[in-house]
Parts: structure tokens; C-alpha cells; sequence
């Protein structure tokens, strides 16, 4: 039986793209027990995820994509906890806009499993936010770490370069909506929702 939990935090700062700045808060996600833990997303402030992690050692800093509010301290965190960055490959263009000079450590691809305190997080590529968003599914923690691609009151934003509105809806129901009606949706902005909730509302 797994002794994993999820500890969340909330960081606010800035997204950039396309010419436009927008002051956001973002949720952020730490799945573990009392000694190991992964992160999930590295938005604004490396001090806001080390308040959530504590002094757990860190097995990777995982990236459901590399907009500058999910990415920005990625590579300062990496240096402070020795964890390895993990990306899927197709955001290497938006990685770029944010981190000319350095990569991420390891590639993401669908059906990548990461364990960590006794659980598994698999990975679901969902491009359309982003090409290379991916959600990560715990199915012994009932939930979704959804990222932009999926929030309460549906699809995450495609009105910027790179993002795809078909393809989102594409991904989300092939991908998403084929996981348990009572999966609960943790965000990567506001409020967990629901896979039946979101089903229902997307229709």
C-alpha cells in the first residue's frame, strides 16, 4: 500500500508569450511520502516549492509543459535539489524562449512511468495547450495532474503561438476522458475539478 500524498502549494508571478505579460498565480504540486517526492511544475519562486518539499529528497522535477509560469525556475531548483528535469521533446521550441542556454534532463513520452513513496505517475501526452503538454495520472491517488490542458469549466487556453483549440479537445477526450468518472483534476491554475464534471460540461 502506497504512504504517498499530495502537498500543494500556490506561487505567484508572470506569464509571458507572444508580446503579452499577465500576472498569475499557479498551483503547485508535490506527490511523496516523508522522504521522497517528486514536483510537478516550477513556476515563480524556488523557495515556494523547497516550503513544500521541506527536506524530502527530490526525485525529479516534473514539467507538464515549458510555458515561462510552469518552467521559469526549473533549472534553479534543479540546482538546489539534484533532480533530474523531465520535458516531453515537442516543447523543446517554448523551453527555448524561456532557457536558451541550458535543457531539461530527461524526455517525457506517453506511457512514461515515474514512481515515487510507492506510487506510479503516468504520463499522458495531451498537446494542444502546449505541443509537448502531458498530464501525469496517479491511479492509486484517484487523481490527474492536468496542468493547462484541462481545468474546473474546461479546456486550457490555444489563443497563443503554438497551441492547437482541436487538438486540445482531441486530447482531452481521448486521453482524459477515458480515465474514472471520479478521477479528481488537479490544475495547473485555480480549483481541482472532476473527469465526470468536465465530461459533463464538454459534452
Amino acid at each position: 500500500m502506497t504512504t504517498a500524498r499530495i502537498d500543494h502549494a500556490v506561487s505567484s508571478g508572470t506569464f509571458s508569450l507572444d508580446g503579452e505579460t499577465h500576472q498569475v498565480d499557479n498551483n503547485i504540486w508535490v506527490v511523496g511520502d516523508d522522504a521522497e517526492c517528486v514536483v510537478i511544475d516550477a513556476p515563480h519562486s524556488v523557495d515556494d516549492i523547497m516550503a513544500v518539499v521541506g527536506d524530502r529528497k527530490v526525485k525529479a522535477i516534473l514539467l507538464t509543459h515549458a510555458h515561462d509560469d510552469h518552467s521559469r525556475v526549473a533549472p534553479a531548483l534543479r540546482d538546489r535539489v539534484v533532480a533530474p528535469i523531465m520535458l516531453h521533446p515537442d516543447d523543446k521550441p517554448l523551453w527555448e524562449l524561456t532557457h536558451s542556454d541550458e535543457l531539461w534532463d530527461l524526455d517525457l513520452a506517453d506511457g512514461t512511468e515515474i514512481a515515487v513513496a510507492g506510487t506510479t505517475l503516468r504520463v499522458l501526452h495531451t498537446p494542444g495547450h502546449a505541443p509537448g503538454a502531458v498530464c501525469f495520472y496517479a491511479p492509486e491517488l484517484g487523481c490527474v495532474f492536468t496542468g493547462d490542458t484541462l481545468f474546473q469549466g474546461g479546456p486550457g487556453a490555444t489563443g497563443r503561438s503554438f497551441s492547437d483549440e482541436d487538438l486540445i479537445v482531441a486530447s482531452i477526450r481521448a486521453q482524459l476522458f477515458a480515465l474514472p468518472d471520479d478521477t479528481v483534476v488537479h490544475t495547473g491554475h485555480g480549483d481541482d475539478t472532476s473527469v465526470a464534471a468536465e465530461k459533463a460540461a464538454l459534452g
